[in-house]
Protein backbone atom coordinates (compact mmCIF):
# COMPACT_ATOMS: atom_id res chain seq x y z
CA UNK A 1 0.00 0.00 0.00
CA UNK A 2 1.41 3.40 -0.99
CA UNK A 3 2.01 5.93 1.72
CA UNK A 4 -0.25 9.00 1.76
CA UNK A 5 1.46 12.18 0.55
CA UNK A 6 1.85 15.05 2.98
CA UNK A 7 -0.14 18.26 2.57
CA UNK A 8 3.10 19.96 1.52
CA UNK A 9 3.71 17.37 -1.22
CA UNK A 10 0.20 17.92 -2.57
CA UNK A 11 0.67 21.71 -2.49
CA UNK A 12 4.06 21.40 -4.25
CA UNK A 13 2.53 19.24 -6.99
CA UNK A 14 -0.12 21.89 -7.62
CA UNK A 15 2.34 24.82 -7.46
CA UNK A 16 4.83 23.15 -9.82
CA UNK A 17 2.17 22.71 -12.51
CA UNK A 18 2.33 18.90 -12.40
CA UNK A 19 -1.42 18.60 -11.85
CA UNK A 20 -2.31 21.02 -14.64
CA UNK A 21 -4.44 23.07 -12.24
CA UNK A 22 -2.23 26.14 -12.66
CA UNK A 23 1.01 27.24 -14.25
CA UNK A 24 4.22 26.18 -12.58
CA UNK A 25 4.75 29.03 -10.14
CA UNK A 26 4.65 29.20 -6.34
CA UNK A 27 1.35 30.40 -4.96
CA UNK A 28 1.76 33.40 -2.64
CA UNK A 29 -1.21 32.31 -0.56
CA UNK A 30 -1.75 33.95 2.81
CA UNK A 31 -2.94 30.58 4.12
CA UNK A 32 -1.39 27.75 2.07
CA UNK A 33 -3.23 24.51 1.43
CA UNK A 34 -3.88 22.65 4.68
CA UNK A 35 -3.16 25.60 6.96
CA UNK A 36 -6.80 26.33 7.80
CA UNK A 37 -7.55 22.71 8.62
CA UNK A 38 -4.46 22.37 10.77
CA UNK A 39 -5.17 25.62 12.62
CA UNK A 40 -8.70 24.42 13.26
CA UNK A 41 -7.36 21.27 14.91
CA UNK A 42 -8.50 18.95 12.11
CA UNK A 43 -5.54 18.09 9.92
CA UNK A 44 -6.40 15.97 6.87
CA UNK A 45 -6.21 12.27 7.61
CA UNK A 46 -3.92 9.94 5.66
CA UNK A 47 -6.98 8.59 3.83
CA UNK A 48 -8.07 12.11 2.85
CA UNK A 49 -4.58 12.98 1.58
CA UNK A 50 -4.41 9.72 -0.40
CA UNK A 51 -7.79 10.47 -1.97
CA UNK A 52 -6.71 14.02 -2.88
CA UNK A 53 -3.52 12.74 -4.51
CA UNK A 54 -5.44 10.08 -6.42
CA UNK A 55 -8.09 12.42 -7.86
CA UNK A 56 -5.72 15.24 -8.85
CA UNK A 57 -5.30 15.56 -12.59
CA UNK A 58 -1.80 14.83 -13.89
CA UNK A 59 -0.12 16.93 -16.50
CA UNK A 60 2.60 15.11 -18.44
CA UNK A 61 4.93 18.07 -18.19
CA UNK A 62 5.21 21.00 -15.86
CA UNK A 63 4.04 24.17 -17.56
CA UNK A 64 6.65 26.92 -17.80
CA UNK A 65 5.76 30.27 -16.24
CA UNK A 66 3.49 32.22 -18.54
CA UNK A 67 5.50 35.05 -20.10
CA UNK A 68 2.33 37.07 -20.63
CA UNK A 69 1.96 37.52 -16.88
CA UNK A 70 5.43 39.07 -16.62
CA UNK A 71 4.77 41.26 -19.66
CA UNK A 72 1.42 42.48 -18.33
CA UNK A 73 3.00 43.22 -14.94
CA UNK A 74 5.69 45.28 -16.63
CA UNK A 75 3.07 47.17 -18.68
CA UNK A 76 1.09 47.91 -15.50
CA UNK A 77 4.23 49.14 -13.72
CA UNK A 78 5.22 51.47 -16.56
CA UNK A 79 1.66 52.76 -16.91
CA UNK A 80 1.47 53.45 -13.17
CA UNK A 81 4.78 55.32 -13.28
CA UNK A 82 3.56 57.47 -16.18
CA UNK A 83 0.34 58.29 -14.32
CA UNK A 84 2.25 59.25 -11.16
CA UNK A 85 4.67 61.44 -13.11
CA UNK A 86 1.72 63.09 -14.85
CA UNK A 87 0.01 63.82 -11.54
CA UNK A 88 3.03 65.63 -10.09
CA UNK A 89 4.24 67.36 -13.26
Amino acid sequence: MAQAPTTEQIRNAIDSGVTGEKVGFPDPAAAPLGTDAEAGGKSPTAAERKLEARVQPRNNQAAPPDGRVVYLGLVALVTGAIVLIGMFA
